[in-house]
């Protein structure tokens, strides 16, 4: 189903799923593919009403009867657009190829604002930044609900970020990272608080400071020699 929804129409999907709070995005996902058939796009969730979410939200496969009314209606809003610009979630800057010389592509797994919070087989997006030893920008931001419907959620969301050559996340398990390593994906674990505040630049700003002089695993995904590799190169010219 990743392709069933647009990205725009995913983000809104997951956002209206966060303020009914309770419901797993997965089901809510199914309820309203059967409400409004595939391909969810943003077009159909416009068409969306409160009396249709309380029907959807009664239904067979997610039973909440006494969601309440405001809740309901700010879904219903998120679904068709409405405050999500207005969200806790970041904004994309523009890119171009070639922009930031000697960049490469980051994904960091997030559930909050531009947070590095997220666990690979659960967050709710990846934030795609391009980082150079000069710059740094946040070039997208990559919602994971569409995904998730795929029969194996962790390739589907490996294939997300396949144009990435690393990705950070807090946590991931060992046959996930078998499939990210496949997609041709770096992953890093970075622990819970190791950033003070998890904010994903602050370990992007300790990334970018190793781009001149790049441990051996950075290097080989960088495709040059490594910083601490020289100076026995060197040794051995001479």
């Amino acid at each position: 189903m990743a392709q069933a929804m647009t990205r725009e129409a995913a983000l809104r999907v997951a956002l209206a799923a966060r303020e009914l709070d309770g419901v797993d995005p997965r089901g809510f996902v199914t309820a309203l593919a059967d409400k409004l058939d595939l391909p969810l796009t943003e077009a159909k969730l416009a068409t969306v009403t409160v009396a249709d979410l309380k029907v959807i939200l009664q239904g067979d496969d997610i039973v909440q009867p006494d969601m309440p009314m405001d809740k309901l209606k700010q879904a219903t809003r998120l679904l068709w657009g409405e405050g999500v610009a207005g969200s806790d979630l970041p904004t994309a800057e523009a890119y171009a190829e070639g922009d930031l010389p000697g960049s490469i592509r980051v994904a960091c797994a997030s559930n909050k604002g531009e947070l590095l919070d997220g666990h690979f087989g659960s967050c709710e997006r990846f934030l795609v930044y391009q980082v150079s030893p000069t710059g740094l920008r946040l070039i997208d931001l990559r919602p994971t609900l569409a995904a998730d419907q795929e029969e194996d959620r962790n390739v589907a969301r490996a294939a997300l970020i396949n144009d990435c050559q690393v990705v950070y996340v807090q946590s991931i398990g060992g046959p996930a990272v078998a499939k990210v390593v496949r997609a041709g994906v770096h992953p890093v674990k970075v622990g819970a608080g190791a950033t003070g505040n998890n904010a994903a630049r602050e370990t992007l700003v300790q990334l970018q400071q190793a781009l001149n002089h790049p441990p051996p695993w950075l290097a080989r995904i960088m495709g040059v020699e490594a910083g601490s590799l020289a100076k026995f190169a060197a040794l051995e010219e001479d």
